[in-house]
């Protein structure tokens, strides 16, 4: 085990030669006759999310097709990434790109720099990388009452639930105009779907919590944010970061340094003949691309998914405290979308038994 766990460490933290290839590499493990683990990694700049699923498939029909002594069973590819490339830049040029592009200096005009939430340790000059991460599992009742609020309000789980990390944040820095980054799959057409390669795009969305709005008004302009972002989601964000001219800085990412990623793309298992397959645990070789990051999906009744932080600024700990705050923020939303979001309960019983008695 302890020998699997260093080759895995070895081979998630090895260098791609980004002109000569490959992108894509596999590594077989033998611990035994039956036994066996398969590691492949891939570079981020040929793949996203969606493509693990398409990777997972096309293995599946390969896998069986050859193991049976059969040709390649794939279809022809129609387009090639290389081909969508040359159509983005073709589509964005002209009009499109002067109404996307004033949307985004509009909507990023005067957004603070930095988002200064409470930390553990003094920010890095320069931005350091590694990180770790905290899981976290809303039970059935909350995602229940999460889908039954997302209902009332006529907007989806992502945007209620990107409304309560807005809350958070906002209540933890002290900042009511918080910018939080997130990801979009950018697959509009129908002939990229079966594509492996890099679509992903990333969109800034900014919100205003100043005035006291309920969690109803937020949600609205969430949902409104959101669905304006989605209309200006085809400027690859390195020309929205050119665009809006954000102090830069070596020790944050510019424009955000929060995300959130909803995941909801459709989980492919590897299901290979005459093999039992079963997925490796997490590795522990982690990195942190922003100073915090929470990923959620819909698992069963319940929605689950981890919280990644940069361990430069943030001891796990705290990451935990954090995660109960936004836990109780979404309870005290799903009990009450009329009550203004200042005035929602963050404490558990036990810390606001502490902070007003324990300490006094």
């Amino acid at each position: 085990e302890a020998e699997l766990a260093a080759l895995s460490e070895l081979e998630a933290g090895a260098s791609f030669d980004l002109e000569a290839g490959p992108l894509i590499r596999g590594r077989l493990i033998r611990l035994a006759e039956d036994e066996h683990v398969l590691l492949i990694t891939m570079h981020h700049i040929v793949s996203d999310g969606w493509s693990m699923g398409v990777l997972v498939r096309e293995l599946n029909a390969l896998y069986g097709a050859f193991l049976g002594g059969g040709a390649d069973p794939l279809p022809e590819l129609e387009i090639q990434y290389a081909d969508y490339a040359v159509w983005q830049r073709q589509w964005i040029e002209g009009e499109i790109l002067q109404q996307q592009a004033a949307y985004w200096k509009t909507t990023l005009a005067g957004a603070p720099a930095l988002l200064e939430l409470p930390t553990d340790h003094p920010r890095p000059i320069r931005q350091d990388f590694a990180g770790g991460f905290v899981e976290l599992v809303l039970d059935e009742q909350l995602t229940a009452g999460l889908k039954d609020l997302s209902r009332r309000q006529g907007t989806t789980l992502y945007m209620t639930l990107l409304a309560g990390w807005a809350i958070l944040l906002a209540r933890l820095s002290g900042q009511q105009d918080v910018v939080i980054g997130s990801p979009v799959a950018n697959r509009g057409r129908a002939e990229i779907e079966n594509l492996i390669g890099f679509f992903v795009n990333t969109l800034a969305l900014r919100l205003d919590l100043s005035g006291s709005p309920s969690v109803s008004e937020l949600l609205q302009q969430t949902k409104a944010q959101s669905v304006a972002a989605q209309r200006h989601q085809d400027i690859p964000f390195e020309q929205v970061v050119e665009l809006a001219q954000p102090v830069r800085s070596l020790a944050h990412s510019s424009l955000f340094q929060v995300m959130f990623a909803w995941q909801n793309a459709t989980e492919a298992r590897l299901e290979l003949p005459g093999l039992e397959v079963q997925p490796l645990p997490s590795a522990s070789h982690r990195v942190a691309k922003f100073d915090l990051t929470l990923s959620l999906q819909e698992v069963g009744d319940t929605i689950g998914g981890v919280i990644e932080y940069t361990s430069a600024l943030f001891e796990a700990a705290t990451v935990h405290r954090y995660m109960g705050y936004f836990l109780a923020l979404l309870k005290a939303m799903v009990a009450d979308d009329a009550q203004t979001i200042d005035r929602l309960p963050m404490l558990s019983e036990e810390e606001r038994e502490q902070v007003l008695y324990g300490w006094n």
